[in-house]
């Protein structure tokens, strides 16, 4: 297999080592990637993405999930400009933050008020505070794995990060309403709030939808204890439904996060609220430099609108499914098996009998070199800028991937990659 052109990464790598620690970090660098992904990009549009070297990927990442409509979306990125020429970040906000809380207020039905913010971690740690402060108690139920962002408090990884940072943070089993129950029981009466996340999207792992009893008792419980339950929506939010995720389920959350798709790529996220938390969230102070950035609310009011007026969502349900049905149906006639959960339009995709993941890695591998970007162990997401000849492009290219995997599975060995995985974790 001939590999495209990397020198101009292999460059950027080099000079990002000697001024960047560790040459990059967060989820965005390729430490965990196969050797052949690369890390800097030049340029994007629709489901189509570009690196440094010009190799084009059809990609199924949307920036970890920012990208709902696709990569420069015209019509998001017009009401970004034009705010842009007026102000951007001010000694006031623009008015139009009242028209964004307005406008997503009327859109998710447990809400009532809604504050802005930048990043997933600082709504999920500003929605700490407010549980806190709701009734003065300390207790936060969260599932065990489930990632709510980069803080001390929920770090997947403890380096740099104090016991102390979580000794109010109690972990229960996701979807098992018997392991919330016990959690809360030996913490009856200090419980201020419960997280979850609208379905199980761990890395690594495979997904799992919630129960409806397992929702219907993270709710039960919160009322009975006199917290507030919080749903976590910053991946899943307007993926799953144009209302809260866990609207479908009939349970209305105190609070819920959002962030990733609200704006189409432009940084901002969001807590929403109910009015049982509205006095709460009045007495807590919580502030950023560029929260109150008038251009990226001007993106989510037209990312908004376009929630509300597109069939966007069905769309890349129908692409995700047509997708998924032609991976099936390609591993079996290569003689494998595909582990693909979770939503079509946020899909995870493992195989079977690679409790080392070393099939995976060399799957993608071989899907990137002719162009398609999936990531090996995080799950994936579709925008609506896919189209019908994206997946029959990508479905070319996954078969010959699956012919190469087929010829060399038996010579694989240990991903190298998870090696560094391990030392994190220790």
């Amino acid at each position: 297999m001939s590999q495209r052109p990397r020198a101009i990464d292999q460059d950027l790598r080099a000079r990002a080592k000697r001024v960047i620690p560790n040459g990059m970090y967060g989820h965005e660098a390729t430490h965990l990637l196969p050797d052949n992904y690369p890390q800097f990009f030049s340029r994007a549009k629709g489901a189509h993405l570009w690196d440094a070297d010009g190799n084009r990927y059809i990609d199924y990442m949307a920036a970890y999930g920012p990208n709902l409509f696709g990569y420069g979306c015209p019509e998001i990125d017009e009401a970004a400009t034009l705010q842009l020429a007026k102000g951007d970040t001010l000694t006031g906000p623009s008015e139009i933050m009242v028209e964004l809380a307005e406008l997503f207020v009327g859109m998710i039905s447990h809400a009532e008020w809604a504050i802005f913010c930048k990043n997933g971690t600082d709504a999920t740690s500003m929605a700490i505070m407010i549980a806190r402060a709701h009734r003065g108690k300390r207790k936060i139920l969260c599932a065990r794995g489930a990632y709510h962002g980069a803080a001390a408090w929920c770090n997947p990884f403890r380096v740099g990060t104090l016991p102390e940072d979580r000794a109010h943070i109690v972990y229960y089993d996701y979807n098992d309403p018997e392991s919330l129950q016990a959690a809360a029981k030996i913490h009856a009466g200090d419980i201020a709030g419960v997280f979850a996340t609208p379905f199980q999207h761990e890395a690594f792992l495979d997904q799992h939808m919630p129960t409806f009893e397992y929702a219907k008792a993270a709710q039960e419980l919160s009322s009975h204890e006199d917290a507030l339950l919080i749903v976590d929506d910053i991946r899943a939010g307007f993926r799953l439904s144009r209302d809260c995720s866990w609207s479908d389920l009939g349970v209305d959350p105190d609070l819920s996060t959002w962030g990733k798709a609200i704006a189409n790529g432009y940084p901002i996220s969001a807590l929403l609220g109910s009015d049982v938390a509205r006095e709460a969230a009045s007495r807590v102070f919580v502030t950023g430099s560029f929260w109150f950035s008038a251009v990226p609310m001007a993106a989510a009011i037209a990312t908004l609108k376009r929630i509300k007026e597109t069939d966007y969502l069905e769309h890349t349900v129908t692409m995700g499914t047509r997708l998924r049905a032609g991976l099936d149906t390609q591993a079996r006639q290569f003689g494998f098996g595909l582990r693909q959960t979770g939503p079509s339009q946020m899909p995870q995709i493992l195989f079977e009998d690679d409790p080392d993941f070393r099939l995976g890695y060399a799957w993608v591998s071989a899907c990137i070199e002719h162009g398609v970007y999936f990531s090996p162990y995080h799950n994936m997401f579709l925008t609506a800028a896919h189209r019908s000849d994206d997946i029959e492009e990508t479905l070319l290219a996954t078969e010959k991937a699956f012919q190469m995997l087929r010829k060399g599975a038996k010579s694989l060995g240990p991903v190298p990659q998870l090696q560094i995985l391990k030392a994190m974790v220790g």
